[in-house]
């Protein structure tokens, strides 16, 4: 997400720094190309003209011209107004009311609401701890509840059970008592959408609003639309009220406008985004760290995050420690293989990471994605157990069975092999070296886990989040504990 944006405000900045000053002239001609690129990325005109006020006013004065890195400066202030834009402060479902509270879904046909509803009942039954039943309240398009009772099994979360003959009003009845009577935390109400917005369902939204009083109307819009999603989020609120927006496929939207206007437009906070077709694919939206990415620093916090929610602690541990010694096998390269893939696959990663948008497309070209990874999974998994733990047995008639086995070449099997070794000794030596620091200090030092915005800013990771698995690398753990100088 954001691809485009990011690569040309990149290029704006890039020019920037370069310079040792800043004149007003050189200030205005940046923000004519930040102005370009906003317009490019679909963001909505009057967001746009807003926003770049906003930054011209405070870039051509004080604050930069008395500033010793004025590019720095500059894209801090760039930084400050995107999430000012986007929001500021991070917004979750509202859940302060008496249970079972119920959550209205609302949107147009189309946009992924029915699985966003899942996608929300499960992050509150897994992160929140919730009692959550579901209900569809659509009664036109077909099999719609029966999706979503599926969805339901899927993530082990109860639906309403179907009954024939029913309105949506006398659905959303049925489902506020039922919830009431079993103990229910949450009820969440998939109500109907259509192609087009109309009066009958806005009629429809505002009977259900008054028979359940819901805490939260959540949006559902489709990111890919761009400005019709802006146009849908300000009819929706104008006419029902809504309290929170939920922009799906924001994995496939390389522009981003939607994400950047909805929120100045109508003043409704994003809760969340989805980022992909399964049900575990919701991000909170944290307008501070969605600003870094568009920036190119990276959000490293949620990788963090993304990291120790899918990684085994005991297994991360197990491996660190044989990295210390330099036993980093094809067993353990396989696991790290798949932790990336459960993480969102590798350019879900290295769009977190701070500073390698062009190494993102540089590896591209060569070749190296997601589908490369998928090939190096079949190759271990084509090796045998005595393999695996030995490289150093894959011969030439061992390779050339492997590459029959997995589909790929010897060619193939020898670049696996060298990355197998290089990563071998880079893991013993950043151990010895201390962790992380020592990462940093092969690379010229410093934390590369904490990007400076300039002016002395570093964007922080929090506290709490310092020594969780996959500081280090993605499904490891924290190497710094270990001890530098221990015998095995």
């Amino acid at each position: 997400m954001f691809d485009a944006l990011s690569d040309r405000l990149g290029n704006v900045f890039d020019r920037l720094k370069g310079k040792g000053s800043l004149s007003e002239s050189d200030v205005n001609t940046a923000m004519r190309e930040v102005r370009i690129a906003l317009l490019e990325a679909d963001v909505a005109v009057e967001v746009v003209k807003s926003f770049i006020d906003g930054v011209k006013e405070r870039a051509v004065g004080q604050e930069v011209t008395k500033s010793v890195t004025p590019g720095q400066q500059v894209i801090k202030i760039v930084n400050d107004n995107l999430i000012e834009m986007l929001g500021k402060e991070p917004a979750w479902i509202e859940l302060n009311a008496v249970p079972p509270v119920p959550i209205l879904m609302i949107g147009l046909q189309g946009s992924g609401k029915t699985t966003t509803a899942a996608k929300i009942a499960s992050r509150l039954t897994r992160r929140d701890k919730k009692k959550v039943m579901m209900a569809s309240l659509d009664v036109t398009r077909p099999a719609a509840r029966e999706q979503l009772r599926v969805l339901g099994e899927q993530i082990d979360v109860s639906t309403l059970p179907m009954a024939e003959g029913e309105t949506a009003t006398s659905i959303a009845k049925r489902a506020m008592t039922a919830s009431r009577l079993q103990g229910y935390d949450v009820v969440i109400l998939d109500t109907a959408g259509r192609v087009t917005i109309d009066q009958g369902l806005m009629d429809e939204i505002k009977q259900i609003s008054e028979i359940t009083n819901p805490a939260e109307k959540i949006l559902v819009a489709d990111a890919l639309t761009g400005q019709d999603a802006v146009i849908t989020a300000k009819n929706f609120h104008q006419n029902v009220g809504v309290t929170g927006i939920v922009l799906t496929r924001m994995d496939g939207d390389s522009r981003g406008g939607a994400a950047l206007s909805m929120r100045s437009v109508t003043g409704v906070p994003i809760k969340a985004v989805g980022t992909g077709e399964k049900l575990e694919n919701l991000e909170d939206f944290h307008p501070e760290r969605v600003a870094g990415r568009i920036l190119g620093m990276g959000d490293v916090v949620s990788l963090v995050e993304k990291a120790a929610e899918t990684i085994e602690v005991e297994e991360a541990e197990k491996i660190a420690l044989k990295m210390q010694k330099g036993q980093f096998d094809f067993n353990d390269m396989l696991k790290q293989l798949q932790q990336v893939s459960k993480m969102g696959g590798l350019g879900g990663v290295l769009a977190m990471l701070p500073g390698v948008g062009k190494l993102q497309k540089q590896m591209a070209g060569a070749g190296v994605d997601d589908k490369s990874i998928a090939r190096q999974v079949a190759i271990i998994q084509s090796m045998t157990v005595k393999e695996r733990k030995s490289p150093k047995l894959l011969n030439a008639s061992r390779k050339r069975r492997i590459a029959s086995g997995s589909g790929t070449t010897a060619q193939e099997i020898n670049r696996l092999l060298k990355q197998q070794m290089e990563m071998a000794r880079m893991m013993k030596k950043v151990g010895k070296m201390g962790g992380l620091k020592g990462l940093g200090s092969l690379f010229g030092g410093g934390d590369p886990m904490q990007p400076d915005l300039g002016q002395g800013s570093k964007l922080k990771i929090p506290e709490g989040l310092i020594n969780q698995p996959g500081r280090n690398f993605p499904g490891l753990p924290d190497l710094s504990k270990f001890p530098t100088k221990r015998k095995f």
